[in-house]
């Protein structure tokens, strides 16, 4: 099958199957944009809501780079990877700065926007913008790999540059943006990672590892390390109805939320005292609570300790704040924190009842 067979029976198929009713389905670059930032390691079906949201928020690039990144954080809140959002609220900056709040339409332009790679770019020129250029997010390398039996994990050098060839080589000069959509709905609706549905794929006559019954096989995992395990404690620090609250620094995990202050083991009466210029009281552990990050899982040690009216010196800054636990959040909040905050609100609110 020559590579322009490929591409006609995907777009064959396409015509019929295709996802053609998702909310960033429209001719508007900046909403293409933000969704393929939001679908990077994150599913449809997750993303809509946080997509619309997001949108009724910052409805095109001026009001992205206008708004506080702890607005933007926020709206963020729950997909995880927060790094995503603070590279897009950059480069909407770098766009209305330098661009005039048009989004760029040069490859090479796109690709030095915070945040954005060559696959990236490659499918907002081709969606947005109707131009020939070729992607490989993980759904594209799993239909390629299987079809043309490339072996190995795609993160090694040699496989992920085979994989470029062949995507390159299969993307077609006419209906770009259609072939982009196409080839990333197959691997996300027929060719899953886990049963597949090969009797539905428009190429499954000559792909390869079906020939080879080692659909399985492809593409290669990633070589296994023991996953490291990492431990903190978490001080819930109460008063009169507010929990103590820090941001975190910008870079580094949960970079720029509002999170709860860390410390090490039996530390706490310290740090009320360093801090609070308080004495804590009626200090309780609770259960640890085990988050899970791409690359480690972290223990969570949940220490709730009570600050007295008179004690509480600590005024609200840019980067510390006592939050009302029946008010809204200051900005975004990590889901592990937004789920300890929730159940200190909970017990408060059975106490005082």
């Amino acid at each position: 099958m020559t590579e322009t067979d490929f591409a006609h029976r995907l777009l064959s198929w396409f015509d019929d199957h295709g996802r053609k009713d998702l909310p960033w389905q429209v001719d508007d670059p900046y909403r293409v944009w933000v969704s393929e930032i939001m679908l990077q390691q994150t599913q449809v079906r997750t993303v809509i809501p946080y997509y619309e949201r997001f949108m009724q928020r910052f409805p095109d690039v001026e009001a992205l780079a206008d708004a506080p990144l702890d607005a933007v954080l926020d709206h963020w809140s729950g997909l995880g990877y927060y790094a995503r959002a603070r590279n897009l609220h950059k480069a909407a900056i770098v766009i209305r700065d330098d661009y005039h709040g048009v989004f760029p339409d040069r490859f090479d332009d796109v690709c030095a926007l915070p945040g954005i790679g060559p696959s990236t770019a490659g499918a907002i020129l081709s969606l947005a913008f109707g131009q020939r250029h070729a992607i490989l997010d993980g759904n594209v390398k799993r239909v390629l790999a299987r079809h043309r039996a490339i072996g190995g994990w795609p993160g090694r050098s040699a496989v992920g540059k085979a994989l470029w060839v062949a995507a390159e080589s299969n993307t077609p000069r006419e209906r770009v943006g259609d072939y982009t959509q196409a080839i990333m709905d197959l691997g996300a609706t027929v060719c899953t990672r886990s049963r597949p549905r090969c009797d539905l794929c428009p190429v499954h006559a000559d792909c390869t590892a079906l020939a080879e019954a080692a659909i399985d096989q492809y593409p290669g995992r990633k070589p296994k390390k023991a996953r490291p395990l990492k431990s903190t404690t978490m001080v819930l620090a109460v008063n009169d109805g507010a929990v103590y609250l820090e941001r975190r620094p910008p870079t580094g995990i949960w970079g720029g939320l509002w999170s709860l202050p860390e410390l090490e083991r039996g530390e706490v009466a310290d740090w009320c005292e360093d801090k609070l210029a308080a004495a804590g009281s009626n200090t309780v552990s609770w259960g640890v609570l085990r988050h899970s990050f791409s690359h480690y899982d972290l223990d969570i040690q949940p220490v709730v300790v009570h600050i007295d009216d008179a004690s509480r010196k600590v005024a609200d800054c840019s980067d510390a704040t006592w939050h009302r636990l029946d008010a809204s959040p200051p900005g975004g909040i990590a889901a592990p924190v937004q789920k300890l905050i929730e159940t200190l609100s909970s017990e408060v609110n059975v106490k005082n009842d």
